[in-house]
């Protein structure tokens, strides 16, 4: 039995079996820490997302809840340590867009996202962006067009690596714009933001947490930002959606799954706890400050947004002929 129930109680101890079965339905906090999966390694914006909510699904669980980072092979390595893990509630994985992409991304595909996971619930969504270096001659998104018209494929734009949500908000904006961009794929957005504020490359799209800082002091310019609506740390950034391109949005998301075949009731435990935790004031706080909103909501909304990113990612994977890093 894989229930987030005492131990004691999982194996009778002496109890009836009625009993415990009464256990079983409550869906009784756990007896053990759970262990959270990062695919990325700790210091980064899914890292520092896991250590927040987790801080706070600890205080509702009653048990500890440790970060454990696994990165490397575009989170494949994390995700194979969560579907190798018994379906019991007490390891779990933060997910960003990368487990709706690499499906397609990677041949063969390297896990059945239909069949392997149990999604728990989302967290939260933070913008993609396009910004730009303080000396540029792109001043707007309108601007950032005319120049690959004027130019097919003399617009640089760099991101933090093929495959990355970055990456493929590029590929859908060039396709949606009707434009032809040059992608310069980096080791992460880090690098990529350093050679756009030397010149090296003229644009980059990375998620807005890691342009924040820089925005703010003036040493990138944000052209748009690429969420449904503005970002309340960026009021004076206009959306891609509101600059002409009505619908676009490309958005890096977090949200919790477990294993295939988590019981119901621990399913709701954990779903529940989430809920708690992003509706804190800590974690909001901590996702306004990255540009981004929490998504409350049941798990029947993070079913159809993987089911949909999946989708919408793979079909612009193949015809784009996008492979991995």
């Amino acid at each position: 039995m894989h229930e987030l129930i005492p131990r004691a109680l999982r194996i009778g101890a002496g109890r009836s079996t009625a009993r415990v079965h009464r256990h079983e339905r409550s869906g009784r906090l756990p007896s053990k820490p759970i262990k959270i999966l990062v695919g990325y390694s700790a210091g980064g914006a899914v890292d520092a997302v896991a250590r927040s909510v987790g801080q706070r699904m600890a205080a509702t669980l009653g048990q500890p809840v440790v970060v454990e980072n696994k990165p490397g092979a575009g989170t494949n390595i994390a995700v194979k340590a969560l579907t190798t893990s018994a379906p019991d509630g007490y390891t779990l994985l933060l997910a960003a867009n990368a487990l709706a992409v690499n499906p397609s991304l990677f041949q063969p595909a390297p896990y059945d996202l239909d069949r392997e996971f149990t999604p728990i619930a989302l967290v939260g969504r933070v913008p993609v962006v396009f910004a730009v270096g303080e000396g540029s001659s792109i001043k707007t998104l309108a601007q950032l067009v005319a120049a690959a018209k004027a130019k097919p494929g003399g617009v640089r734009v760099a991101t933090p690596g093929n495959g990355s949500t970055p990456h493929l908000a590029m590929e859908l904006f060039q396709h949606t714009a009707g434009l032809q961009l040059t992608h310069v794929p980096y080791k992460g957005g880090a690098q990529a933001i350093t050679d756009v504020l030397g010149g090296h490359v003229d644009v980059v799209a990375v998620n807005a947490l890691e342009v924040l800082p820089l925005a703010k002091s003036g040493k990138l310019r944000v052209l748009a930002v690429m969420s449904p609506d503005r970002a309340a740390v960026l009021p004076g950034v206009p959306t891609v959606a509101e600059s002409g391109y009505a619908g676009f949005e490309a958005s890096v998301w977090y949200g919790f799954v477990a294993p295939a075949g988590l019981p119901a009731p621990v399913l709701v435990t954990l779903h529940d706890a989430v809920q708690k935790a992003i509706q804190s004031t800590e974690v909001k706080e901590q996702l306004a400050a990255a540009g981004g909103v929490p998504l409350p909501g049941p798990t029947a909304q993070f079913e159809k947004l993987l089911k949909s990113d999946a989708a919408r990612y793979g079909k612009l994977i193949r015809e784009a002929g996008i492979k991995p890093d």
